[in-house]
Parts: structure tokens; sequence; C-alpha cells
């Protein structure tokens, strides 16, 4: 699903299993894994530092290469908002 034009990934309305082929602008595309709804992919090659657009708005950068029909993640992007440190230090920190 494209939720805005100038998005760059698109969202997935239902979950796509493992070895599943999708078309992106007239490209065969293979999943590698199943990936779950509301998951992204790549709707272009995005390269290392390029903004993730999603809803026509920027929601982190790529710190990796990012190939048509790559699951788009936190394994290959950062969020430009929350930093790292604080999700980490709030995962180890003791329930009060």
């Amino acid at each position: 699903m494209l939720l805005s034009p100038a998005d760059n990934v698109f969202v997935l309305r239902e979950a796509v299993g493992e070895g599943e082929t999708l078309v992106i602008d007239d490209r065969a595309v293979t999943l590698p894994h199943r990936l779950d709804r509301g998951h992204k992919i790549a709707r272009r090659a995005i390269a290392p530092g390029e903004k993730i657009l999603k809803y026509g708005a920027p929601i982190g950068s790529a710190t990796a290469p990012i190939a048509v029909g790559e699951h788009v993640h936190i394994h290959n992007i950062k969020s430009d908002y929350t930093a790292t440190h604080v999700i980490e230090r709030k995962q180890e920190e003791p329930a009060q």
C-alpha cells in the first residue's frame, strides 16, 4: 500500500510468506522471509543516509543500501527522532 506519492516505501496490507513474489514497478521481487502486515518494503533503491519517507514525511534514515522490495526496518534504518541509546536504556531499567 502506498500511503503518499512521495513515499519510498510500501506498507504491507497483509502478511507475505517466505518465497512469495511481488511485482514492484514491473520488477519481480521474491521475498527471502515472511513479513507481517504493517511492515515496510522499499519502493525503490534507497542509499545509505537517505531519508525513509512514509505518509510523505521522513521517519528515519537508511543505515545501509536498501534494494527494491527489501524489508525496511530497524536493521537498516535509524530513527531521526528517538536515539537508540534512549530505547536501550529504557529496556534495561528495572520495573518500579
